[in-house]
């Protein structure tokens, strides 16, 4: 004889029964909705490397983000990258950000190239849609009155300071050695618009601009160029360009024997692990005002060990695109949600603390970070040291290099 039993079923656990024997989501301990996140590269193209490497340190954070729990304050939501590859091209990155908008996302990243940043956020800014821009040196990119506009690093006017400071005290020290420079820059808003920086605050530490010459993307051979830089006969060369142009121009230069006091960069987009180790020789000397990581840092350390492990470089690309998306989730934790008015406001009042960088405390003015600074370094036998500022100094730097036998 059976003996029935009875049994006390709360509302909640019929609710959750009833709609799983129905093959529908459970309610009760579901888990909250991922956060979409736009990440925006050039990852075909002729900058290609960059942005392979700015999604590399994105996705690297985006992962990071999740195994930790997720958002806390959104209940462990997690971070959900959709990736988009501008190709290169303003028109394709606007209609990233357009497609990515109707897949509902919270925020955008990216973008490297300044022109695609300038249209992609431009047109985020019609949905009110936070863009956090991890590498993209011109200062339109926060002069517009854009309120949806934010960025970690410094633009090409700091850069500029800071570089023109460090080589002015570089050739004080070395008793000036350098009195004339010549500016090579690729012509699109990046380089042209630091190009005309440094031209104006050259004369400040007692150096001429000689000339200033532009270059299309891409350009293929530099001979010409080189001949003309060596009939000027400058004590420096100053370079303003992308990855494939820096190098081929560098190499150029050194193949030619052209004898400079220093070759000098601000935002060099070649100056990087990549270059120094496949072309030592041409690297060896060649200084950089640009976005480094604290080589004090041991978090930073331990990051450029994991990116190494896969067989990656640990260029500046990875760093900052890792260090922006931590900023986007440390304003979603702010914040509590992903709703798009309380994300702006979270990222206007943060005090982020970019762990990686070697920067002092984060405050956005306008949408910049008043807090970023870069690093000046230099090539010195296949390793890059930084010499600048004194504090994060991990060499002493060489100036004026070596004249070629």
């Amino acid at each position: 004889m059976s003996r029935s039993r009875k049994v006390s079923v709360s509302r909640r656990s019929f609710i959750a029964g009833t709609a799983a024997a129905l093959g529908l989501p459970a309610i009760a301990g579901a888990q909250p909705a991922a956060v979409k996140v736009g990440i925006i590269h050039p990852v075909t193209g002729f900058v290609a490397y960059n942005g392979q490497q700015g999604r590399l340190g994105a996705t690297m954070a985006v992962e990071d983000v999740n195994k930790a729990g997720g958002i806390k304050a959104m209940g462990g939501a997690r971070l959900e990258a959709l990736l988009g590859d501008s190709q290169s091209k303003v028109e394709v990155g606007v209609s990233e950000v357009e497609k990515m908008n109707e897949a509902g996302v919270a925020a955008y990243i990216g973008c490297f190239q300044s022109p695609v940043g300038i249209a992609a956020s431009q047109a985020a800014a019609k949905y009110n849609t936070p863009f956090l821009i991890d590498v993209g040196a011109s200062d339109l990119l926060v002069t517009r009155g854009l309120k949806n506009v934010f960025r970690l690093k410094p633009g090409f006017g700091a850069c500029v300071d800071q570089g023109i400071a460090a080589l002015g005290a570089l050739n004080e020290a070395a008793g000036k050695p350098a009195r004339s420079a010549v500016i090579v820059h690729e012509s699109g808003e990046f380089g042209t618009g630091t190009a005309k920086l440094l031209a104006g605050k050259l004369p400040s530490v007692g150096i001429e601009a000689k000339e200033l010459i532009g270059h299309d993307n891409p350009t293929r051979n530099f001979d010409n160029v080189a001949l003309r830089i060596r009939s000027m006969a400058p004590d420096l060369v100053i370079m303003s360009n992308y990855q494939n142009e820096y190098v081929l121009l560098a190499r150029t230069l050194y193949q030619q024997k052209v004898n400079l006091a220093g070759l000098f960069s601000v935002l060099g987009g070649g100056f990087n692990y990549k270059f120094v180790k496949e072309l030592p020789d041409v690297a060896q000397y060649m200084m950089d005002t640009n976005h480094w990581f604290n080589p004090k840092s041991d978090k930073a350390q331990a990051l450029k060990k994991r990116v190494e492990a896969g067989g990656a470089l640990f260029t500046f690309e990875v760093y900052l695109a890792y260090s922006t998306v931590m900023l986007l989730a440390d304003a979603l934790e702010h914040a509590g949600s992903a709703d798009k008015a309380k994300l702006v406001a979270a990222l206007d009042a943060s005090t982020f603390k970019a762990e990686l960088l070697p920067y002092g405390p984060t405050k956005f003015v306008n949408g910049q970070n008043q807090g970023g600074r870069a690093a000046v370094m230099q090539a010195l036998k296949g390793d890059i040291e930084v010499i600048a500022p004194p504090e994060f100094a991990s060499a002493k730097a060489v100036f004026p290099r070596p004249k070629f036998g």
